[in-house]
Formats: structure tokens, C-alpha cells, sequence
């Protein structure tokens, strides 16, 4: 039974000597509890026979003492080294980029392109269980958002709090590619990924789209990316001495940069014009980085407490028993 077992926190196992001084307060609370009588000679007692009962009379403490052992067994938490269960995991590190920029605001999607794009991504964050996933967001300037986390309560809340306008306005894509790259090329998941996200073309920042893409692939980094908005012209809420009205505004996506990025990185380029477009999107980018690496499996010790502490119960309840019942007034 014992055979491959290691334990996680042998640190308990000191427990079991507290055994001793119960052993010691036993065999004392025996000898003071006993009867004392004057009589001339022990002879006639030495020869009277014994009871099973006074011969089986410390057996509640026996079944007491083994509960008490068997408990601190589950305090280690015993683990088989021999029974293996294979378990999937995906193991990806993923950083997701962002666009912030003020054309995110067009309500070609429901409520305008950067709530539905938070809303699945937030979503795809909330299926993947075993990844680390980070966040970075860019306009003007990019900036590190999250940095990655396996915390969804954290990450889902920073997504909440993006909003337009958090910096300066503009489409840095490089410097959003880069900034996201820099917080992978450290890591050694199995799989690394960035999904960037955009609805214009790159105007700002220091940093070239397809440089900041050959540093993605020089460290094995795939990126995803996605142009988001509809084709031809989309919405645009503009102020006016009115209030605020809609306008129609050309998109404008550079699809050719976008497909370059993703082909140097070995990624894959999407257009999503739509919210039920985007939402494919983000399930098929799902359905591909899980089937990289989900036949890589790996193997983790099985937790064997259970065995023990249900002995551990049994002589307790044993013990409980015997001292109600059979052996209830002898001491």
C-alpha cells in the first residue's frame, strides 16, 4: 500500500510525537483510576481469571491513538508516485495589444469597436484557464496595461477600466507590437502569442511595424492579428456645437501590413467586421492555440489522503463506540 507514496508536507509527521506523552498520561490515568483493598494474602486474586473485557479493555485507546497517527498521515498528503494521470494543459503565455486609439470609438459594432472588442476579449481571457495572459495598450504611445498573470479577477478588471484617451491619440502599432514582445521574450511557456488588435494604420511611434515583427519571430513569438472595422465607410461620433452626431468616416485598415506581420511571425491575419465576426475570430484563435499543444501532455502525482483519512474515521468512530457500549465502565 505504502509503495511509491511521497508526501508533500512530511514536516506534520512530527506530530506523531505527541504520541508519547498520550501514551504516558494513559498508562498514569490506568494506575491512578485503580481500586486499592487490605487483605491478608494476593494469592486467591492472582489466580482468578481474567474477562475478555479487562484483557480488550485498551483497545479504545489503541483505536484512538491509530485515528490520531492516520489523520496526521492526511496532514502530510500522501501522493502516489507510481499512478500518473495524464492531464492537458495549453501552457501558453499570451499578451493581447490593444488599439485605444480614438477611432475605436465608431459604432460600426455594437456599442462601438472597442467595448465589443473588450467584451470577447474578455471572454476568451475567461475560457482560457492555464494560460498567463497580459495586456497592453496603445494609441500614441503604448504601455504595459498587465503584465502577465494567471489572476482573471485582476486582468478582467483592468480590461473594464480601458477606455479612449487613457494617452496620447494615434495608431502605434509597432510600438504596440514591441511593447508586447518585450513582455514574452522572457518566457518559457511552450507557446508564445500576441494578438493585436487594430482599426487603422500605423502613424506614430518610434518603432516600425514589421521590425517590431522580426523581433516577434527572431523569439519564436506568433502573433495574431486583426483589423477591426466594416468595409467601405462606418459611424463616427463627432462633437458639434449640436451635441454629439454621427458621421460617416472611410475606414481605413492596412490589411497588407497586418498580413505581413502575421506571415514573418507565423501567425495568421483576420478581419473581423462585426461583433459576431470578432467573436469567430477570437474561438478560432482559441481552437488553433489549443490544438498546437494539446497533445502534449503531462503527467502529475496522484493525491492518496483519501485511504487514510477514511481509516482514520473508521478507528474513531470505533473507538467512540466501544467506549459507549462494551467497555463503558471499566476504566
Amino acid at each position: 500500500m505504502f509503495e511509491g507514496i511521497t508526501y508533500k508536507n512530511p514536516e506534520y509527521f512530527y506530530l506523531l510525537l505527541v504520541i508519547l506523552p498520550m501514551v504516558i498520561w494513559y498508562i498514569f490515568r490506568q494506575k491512578r483510576n485503580t481500586a486499592s483493598i487490605r487483605i491478608s494474602s494476593t494469592a486467591p486474586v492472582l489466580k482468578a481469571p481474567g474477562t475478555l473485557r479487562q484483557y480488550l479493555r485498551h483497545l479504545v485507546f489503541l483505536f484512538r491513538i491509530l485515528a490520531f497517527a492516520l489523520f496526521v498521515v492526511v496532514l502530510a498528503r500522501p501522493q502516489s508516485s507510481s499512478h500518473w494521470e495524464n492531464v492537458t494543459t495549453e501552457g501558453i503565455d499570451i499578451t493581447i495589444a490593444l488599439d485605444i486609439s480614438t477611432s475605436m470609438l465608431a459604432r460600426d459594432f455594437s456599442p462601438d469597436r472597442l467595448e465589443a472588442a473588450k467584451k470577447v476579449a474578455m471572454e476568451f481571457i475567461s475560457g482560457r484557464e492555464y494560460d498567463r495572459i497580459g495586456l497592453v495598450v496603445f494609441a500614441g504611445e503604448a504601455f504595459t496595461q498587465c503584465p502577465l498573470t494567471t489572476d482573471r479577477v485582476v486582468l478582467l478588471n483592468l480590461f473594464k477600466d480601458i477606455r479612449t484617451g487613457m494617452i496620447e491619440d494615434g495608431t502605434a502599432i509597432g510600438n504596440g507590437l514591441a511593447t508586447a514582445v518585450a513582455r514574452l521574450k522572457d518566457s518559457d511557456a511552450i507557446s508564445r502569442v500576441v494578438i493585436l488588435l487594430t482599426d487603422g494604420e500605423n502613424n506614430s511611434g518610434e518603432i516600425a511595424p514589421l521590425t517590431a515583427a522580426e523581433i516577434a519571430s527572431t523569439f519564436g513569438i506568433r502573433v495574431y492579428t486583426i483589423g477591426v472595422g466594416t468595409i467601405g465607410t462606418a459611424p463616427y461620433p463627432v462633437q458639434t456645437p449640436y451635441g454629439t452626431q454621427l458621421r460617416d468616416i472611410e475606414v481605413k485598415i492596412d490589411e497588407n501590413m497586418l498580413r505581413e506581420i502575421a506571415s514573418i511571425t507565423n501567425g495568421k491575419y483576420f478581419r473581423a467586421t462585426s461583433n459576431t465576426k470578432l467573436e469567430e475570430i477570437y474561438r478560432e484563435i482559441d481552437a488553433l492555440e489549443r490544438s498546437k499543444i494539446e497533445v502534449r501532455e503531462f503527467s502529475r502525482r496522484s493525491e492518496e489522503f483519501l485511504p487514510f483519512a477514511l481509516a482514520g474515521i473508521l478507528m474513531l468512530l470505533i473507538s467512540m463506540l466501544l467506549g459507549t457500549t462494551v467497555f463503558k465502565s471499566i476504566p
